[in-house]
């Protein structure tokens, strides 16, 4: 009896591990530490380690205990589209590409982030190539290969 039900607590942990979202943590948090509720007033801003919280394997910083509150209370609201992944390379390549925090967009109550260095401000691109053509592309491909590691 033991053995079948270490078993099973084993197979679960194997699951959800193996299931588990590959997130951006390049730079240690969800966009590279930035307040992922400050995004929504329009005014991202790094968070502090004072409001450092894991959600499903990934860490989230906050700039102050509202907003921990506010992403505790319905954390899917506030989680970057594409694991935090560059939303234009998601849908144009289906691959993983870091992204500039500063660079982003909220569309339909979702945050969206962009790669930006030098000349390649990957926003740009999405707005020209139009969004609504972009989106489906990118939930799909993001659908195949959020679970793979980078």
């Amino acid at each position: 009896m033991k053995s079948s039900v270490f078993f099973l607590a084993l197979t679960a942990f194997i699951n959800s591990y193996s299931q588990s979202v590959d997130y951006n943590q390049k730079q240690g948090y969800i966009a590279g530490g930035y307040d992922v509720v400050s995004y929504f007033n329009n005014d991202p801003q790094k968070g502090s380690e004072e409001f450092t919280i894991v959600h499903d394997n990934a860490k989230f910083r906050f700039k102050n205990q509202e907003n921990l509150a506010a992403f505790q209370a319905n954390p899917e609201k506030y989680i970057p589209q594409y694991g935090g992944w560059c939303a234009y390379a998601m849908a144009k390549s289906g691959k993983k590409v870091t992204v500039n925090p500063k660079t982003y967009e909220i569309r339909n109550g979702k945050l969206y982030l962009f790669y930006n260095k030098r000349f390649n401000n990957t926003l740009k691109s999405w707005i020209k190539e139009k969004p609504l053509v972009l989106i489906p592309k990118a939930d799909s491909n993001w659908g195949k290969i959020k679970h793979q590691k980078k």
